[in-house]
């Protein structure tokens, strides 16, 4: 019966994401944490699944010609190597349990950020509006990539909103559709590297990995279908005040 919880949480993140653009891992990890899943486990596979689920969606904006290539590489330059020495830093802890806590706390405050960008995104980019040439961006850009690699790989929290708020605001002539799939593109190599360090430090739950996945990618389909028909205006406000109540009780509690 396991396996159609896991499933059903798919379907329900996967319609989120796919119409309301964010959101996969920051509802995702908190719903598998209610699922009583321990913050290792829940992080890392919910990595793992991020990776595999986003692909799809990068592959299709890549022949679009949505992906900045070379924004997107200033991005990973600097978050993969981040992530990697993330997780050699985890390794040297001899169980899960010694950092439990820490991933909890930064899970928390990222929750909380996330909220912020999405409630405040329009505020934050009117009131900081850096006049940066484009070779300063990408300096900028990927220095961002590196502390989006770090929290990312602590809490799978972050690649798509705050990724999406780094580029608007490095990037301001970037047009949409370029934002979202550099974005993607950054992602799912991001998700995928600090999934397999998480798989390597025993962390990935493959049975709820399967079933987030067979739930997720119909639906992450279905969900982009409906974007049309449900107003973005209601739904993000709503995603954005669950994130911050699920941040502030892992943040404080």
């Amino acid at each position: 019966m396991e396996i159609f919880w896991y499933i059903a949480a798919g379907v329900g993140v996967g319609l989120a994401v796919g119409i309301t653009g964010v959101g996969g891992g920051s509802l995702m990890t908190p719903l598998l944490l209610l699922f009583g899943f321990p913050p290792h486990i829940a992080i890392g596979t919910d990595l793992m699944y991020a990776g595999i689920a986003k692909s799809t969606g990068v592959y299709m904006h890549a022949r679009r010609g949505n992906v900045n290539w070379k924004i997107m590489g200033a991005m990973a330059a600097g978050s993969l190597p981040a992530s990697l020495i993330t997780i050699w830093v985890l390794s040297g802890f001899e169980h899960p349990e010694h950092y439990q806590s820490t991933l909890s706390a930064t899970l928390g405050f990222m929750l909380v950020l996330t909220a912020a960008v999405l409630i405040f995104r329009k505020r934050l980019l009117s009131f900081l509006n850096p006049n940066l040439t484009e070779q300063q961006s990408r300096t900028y850009i990927f220095f961002g990539g590196i502390v989006l690699g770090v929290l990312v790989t602590l809490t799978s929290v972050g690649a798509g909103a705050l990724g999406t708020a780094m580029l608007l605001l490095l990037f301001p002539l970037m047009q949409a559709k370029n934002v979202v799939g550099t974005d993607l593109a950054h992602a799912v190599p991001l998700t995928l590297v600090a999934g397999i360090g998480h798989v390597f430090l025993g962390n990935v739950d493959y049975f709820l990995l399967l079933g987030l996945l067979i739930g997720s990618i119909p639906a992450i389909y279905v969900g982009t279908r409906l974007a049309s028909f449900v107003p973005n205006q209601v739904l993000q406000p709503i995603l954005a005040s669950t994130l911050m109540a699920f941040g502030v009780k892992y943040l404080f509690f």
